[in-house]
């Protein structure tokens, strides 16, 4: 499990995030700089332990209304080839020394573990606490067994949403005949609304989901899907 160090980074995480959010389609702010509060959010391990995996939530008070935001996040020691486009900002860790931030949708490590968290295959850890799961995030997948490897992961930012087109390696067909690829659609709710995690009322039923929890202004918890996951459609 990763080590989390209790450190100074410069410039902080909210610091980068408050002139990188107004740049997305799904920021739903005014300006240019918004004004951050971490609100939530929670941890997944890289199984090689080379990059750290961050679900933040925040809060920006820079508008009439706060509004709350989802920001996967991926910390690398060296740049992500064929990422420039997805870098948040660079900043300076006391123990690691510089550390690459970037939209977490781009990084194929971040994608790969949030569909192992959807499978069960993976645990959510506590974003302040080393070693330590938290057991608030929960997960569910309906699907039989899983997909392979990721081969590519298109990326689409929305209105309100980040749209992922995952396609993985057959698993079933590992070897010396590889069958047909696995496609599947992530859709990341960027803006989060209390209370949209109840998938029972829903139409359609989802393939899978994460749904997490994140604090309101007043001090009361609230709860949103931060991912939904559905085969994608056969063309």
């Amino acid at each position: 499990m990763a080590t989390i160090h209790h450190v100074t980074l410069k410039p902080g995480k909210l610091e980068l995030l408050a002139g990188w959010l107004p740049g997305r389609p799904w920021y739903v702010g005014q300006g240019d700089e918004a004004e951050l509060a971490k609100v939530g959010g929670f941890r997944l391990d890289d199984p090689d332990g080379a990059v750290g995996i961050e679900f933040i939530v925040v809060t920006d008070w820079s508008g009439d209304e706060p509004v709350s935001y989802q920001v996967p996040l991926s910390y690398r020691g060296a740049p992500l080839d064929g990422a420039d486009h997805a870098l948040v900002g660079t900043t300076e860790h006391e123990v690691l020394g510089r550390r690459w931030v970037y939209d977490g949708t781009h990084d194929p490590v971040v994608v790969a573990q949030l569909l192992a968290l959807v499978r069960g295959e993976a645990q959510a850890q506590d974003q302040s606490v080393s070693d330590t799961p938290d057991p608030t995030v929960t997960s569910f997948f309906g699907g039989s067994g899983g997909p392979g490897p990721i081969r590519s992961t298109r990326v689409t930012d929305g209105t309100y949403g980040t749209r992922l087109l995952v396609r993985t390696a057959d698993a079933a067909s590992a070897g010396a005949r590889p069958g047909p690829d696995t496609e599947l659609t992530v859709l990341l709710n960027r803006v989060l609304r209390p209370g949209e995690d109840d998938v029972a009322a829903r139409t359609e039923q989802p393939l899978g989901y994460v749904s997490a929890a994140w604090l309101l202004p007043d001090g009361s918890t609230a709860r949103d899907l931060f991912a939904v996951v559905d085969a994608s459609p056969s063309p």
